[in-house]
């Protein structure tokens, strides 16, 4: 049987399913490629070898040596299976033969038939050559048509993006004109309104005015004679009437608010008004807190014992600033067991016996203020003993302790709660004295020594050995502290540092800050000359800083600035006082605007370069309450650019010699929340700001015009008729002013407080003791009696 191909299927599948061809296939070239000398015992081995490995796993080289297996690539699965017919494919010899037969004439006829063409003449080339060109001049005009159509394509959508372009423009010039003429409509009647408010405002000054003159009419009349009944009812009733009303009938929270604001002579003089305001006076919470220090040239020791003993309970808070008082007096203190918070300073009398009756009856003080006392080590024993529970201590100017004293504050259960502590002028503490403290306070944090010329770093190192929680210093008069105290004071988490007047203060101190105290907020380093341009670039990183004061370094100026805006440090920064850096100019004024949103108080008095270029950028920074640009040349154009701000409540152009009446004027109308101005040492300034304050600014606190000698009672006269909240005035240099400024001031200004008026001649001494607003202004006014040269 040559071939199974045409044998029966099961005859063809038996041999698909045992794998003959494949046996057959792997024997056949095992002894093709072997060449055995026993034959049958080869096929024999290799036959038990295909057994022991599986028919699944049979290749055709299974039979032969690795050695000798040939490196040929196969074509197909096995080669016997067209042997045995066993292949499943369609190709055949037969119809092999018949398809090259096939291809070989095709081939054959194609070649043929191109040769035909080629050798037979043409006949009709003449017609062919006629068609040719027909077709080419047909493809010519195409070619034509389509490049025409390309350029009218290209010129009609020209045309239309040209018209689309032209619309767009009219419609742009058509809105345009529409703006301009809604924002001329918006303008004039802008004018108008600002106009009539203008005139309203004036109107409204006028009538106040003539109210106010109307006021001081009937006064004046009723001191020199008495005045009919009809008289004084067409002249009263010029003055607007107040509302009568009942404030008792207010609730006991607004009545306590209001009283609590008031002095202690005050609430004396409202309870004698009539019983319903006695009854108010007589809150109990009214007297958690008694400041003596206001009424101590007035008050008497025998009221304040009894005032102590009827609100011994109550009282909570003690105010003796100042206060010559006996030892009987201060023995009463006592009674207040409940007292927390005591203040003795500047008291002459006091002494160590009456201290210690204080501290064996209040024990539950927490904050005490002995400053500029004479109090000795027996004062110093008794602090540890009894006050267990104090937390603010002041021993500034007090000069009688020692170290001794100082090491007492361990004794008994000791001052370990202590966390404020003021050491301001004790001179005689030495490095032992702070050693002591740091032994007994370990727990200070924060830490005060003003006006200390014999401070030194060493102190500080002892200080610091022990109390690692010190998170705020200040040393305003210590010139012999240098940088080595802030080396010291790495191992405190510092969050403030004040520091004055002191040239041993270098760059280097401010890289130690950038290093130590990443969390630091509060920076005052006034008047330090070693400052630099670097010291701004080393706080630069800082991100906690809300507070910096640099005034009086004079080496300060644009790059060192900028360099401290352009890193994260001015994000958060909302104080800065830049004083006297006479070498910025207004390229720092523009950065600062760029990178100080949070930015409240600026001072750039006395910068000589600030001109109103940088006044513009100023505006820029909307969160601005108060700016000083004395000593600045501002003009009035940069007082109009401030007027654009119209949040400004603070503004101090002292100095300013380029301002005018005009200038202010312009300011005043645009600022109507102004609370305090200084326009101080301004000469060529007039009564016209003062009437420009009385109609815009009527909120004004606080004022100064000292050395503005062209100010005259007509100013101050509408100044008391329209600015009833002024608390401060300083009219100091302003010659023309006579005693009827006191008259307007004492009927217009009720809560006045502090009266500047030093060289002014024209002002009677007669006039001045009469008088009598506050105890403030008394004070002032004593001062000005000593000074004799003044009515010289």
């Amino acid at each position: 049987m040559a071939s199974l191909r045409f044998a029966s299927p099961r005859l063809r599948n038996y041999f698909k399913e045992n794998y003959i061809p494949q046996v057959c296939e792997a024997l056949l070239c095992g002894l093709l490629a072997t060449c055995p000398e026993d034959p049958l015992k080869y096929l024999e081995e290799m036959i038990i070898a295909i057994m022991e490995n599986g028919l699944e796993s049979l290749l055709w080289d299974i039979c032969i040596d690795p050695s000798m297996k040939p490196k040929i690539r196969r074509l197909s699965e096995t080669y016997l299976e067209q042997l045995f017919g066993l292949d499943d494919q369609l190709m055949t010899p037969e119809l092999m033969i018949k398809a090259c037969t096939f291809y070989t004439g095709r081939l054959l006829k194609t070649h043929f038939c191109i040769w035909r063409e080629t050798m037979t003449p043409r006949t009709n080339e003449v017609e062919i050559l006629a068609e040719q060109m027909e077709r080419a001049r047909e493809y010519d005009n195409f070619r034509l048509q389509k490049c025409v159509f390309h350029h009218w394509h290209s010129y009609v959508k020209h045309q239309k993006e040209q018209r689309k372009d032209i619309l767009q423009r009219i419609q742009q010039i058509i809105y345009c004109r529409r703006l301009v003429t809604i924002l001329i409509k918006w303008r004039d009647k802008a004018k108008q309104k600002y106009k009539k408010r203008e005139d309203e405002l004036m109107l409204k000054h006028e009538l106040q005015f003539k109210k106010w003159k109307s006021k001081v009419k009937v006064n004046v009349n009723a001191k020199e004679e008495s005045i009919s009944p009809e008289h004084c009812v067409s002249e009263v009733s010029l003055i607007s009437e107040i509302p009568e009303f009942d404030i008792s009938e207010f609730p006991k929270r607004a009545l306590l608010q209001i009283f609590s604001n008031l002095s202690l002579r005050d609430v004396v003089i409202c309870s004698q008004v009539s019983r319903s305001w006695l009854l108010m006076t007589q809150m109990s919470s009214l007297w958690n807190g008694i400041d003596f220090s206001t009424v101590k040239n007035i008050i008497t020791d025998k009221y304040i014992v009894s005032i102590l003993q009827r609100w011994r309970l109550n009282v909570l808070r003690l105010n003796f600033h100042g206060c010559l008082l006996r030892l009987k007096t201060l023995r009463s203190v006592s009674l207040c067991r409940n007292l927390q918070e005591l203040n003795v300073s500047d008291c002459p009398t006091l002494t160590d016996e009456s201290m210690r009756y204080i501290s064996e009856s209040c024990s539950g003080v927490l904050y005490l203020n002995l400053s500029n006392t004479t109090i000795t080590n027996r004062t110093m024993r008794l602090l540890p003993r009894h006050f267990h529970n104090l937390q603010n201590l002041s021993l500034a100017y007090c000069r009688k302790f020692t170290d001794k004293g100082l090491q007492y504050l361990n004794l008994g259960n000791g001052c370990h709660k202590l966390i404020y502590l003021d050491l301001s002028g004790c001179t005689q503490i030495s490095v032992q004295g702070f050693r002591n403290i740091a032994n007994s306070c370990t727990g200070i944090m924060h830490l005060t020594i003003n006006d200390m010329p014999t401070l030194t770093d060493n102190c500080v190192k002892a200080l610091v050995e022990k109390c690692h929680r010190i998170t705020s210093v200040v040393f305003i008069g210590a010139p012999h502290i240098s940088d080595c105290t802030f080396k010291a004071l790495s191992n405190c988490d510092l969050r403030k540092i004040r520091f004055e007047g002191n040239k041993r203060i270098t760059d280097e101190c401010f890289k130690l800050i950038d290093q130590n105290y990443p969390n630091i907020n509060h920076i005052y380093m006034a008047d330090c000359k070693g400052i630099t341009d670097g010291s701004l670039k080393s706080l630069s990183p800082l991100k906690q800083l809300t507070v910096l004061n640099l005034a009086n370094c004079v080496r300060i100026g644009d790059m060192g600035l900028k360099q401290f805006l352009d890193g994260p440090a001015s994000k958060k920064i909302r104080e800065l006082n830049l004083s006297n850096c006479i070498y910025l100019s207004d390229a720092s004024i523009a950065k600062l605007s760029e990178c100080c949103s949070n930015l409240n108080y600026l001072s750039l008095r006395n910068c000589e370069h600030l001109t109103d270029l940088g006044v513009e950028h100023i505006v820029n920074i909307f969160s601005l309450v108060s700016v000083d640009l004395s000593g600045t040349d501002i003009t009035n154009e940069g007082l109009m650019i401030l007027s654009r701000h119209r949040k400004l409540k603070e503004l101090s152009l002292s100095e300013c010699d380029k301002i005018t009446d005009v200038g202010i004027q312009l300011f005043c109308k645009g600022s109507p929340i102004l609370e305090h101005l200084d326009v101080s040492y301004c000469p060529q300034l007039s009564d016209d700001i003062i009437k420009a304050l009385a109609i815009y600014c009527i909120s004004l606190t606080s004022l100064s015009i000292a050395g503005c000698p062209k100010i005259t009672d007509t100013g101050m006269e509408m100044l008391s008729a329209k600015c009833h909240y002024l608390h401060i005035l300083d009219v100091s240099g302003c010659i023309l002013l006579t005693d009827q400024m006191l008259e307007d001031l004492k009927m217009g200004c009720k809560q006045l407080r502090i009266l500047k008026m030093q060289y002014c001649r024209l002002i009677s001494i007669k006039e001045i003791s009469q008088f009598r607003i506050t105890y403030l202004m008394i004070i002032s006014f004593k001062q000005r009696r000593k000074n004799k040269d003044i009515f010289k």
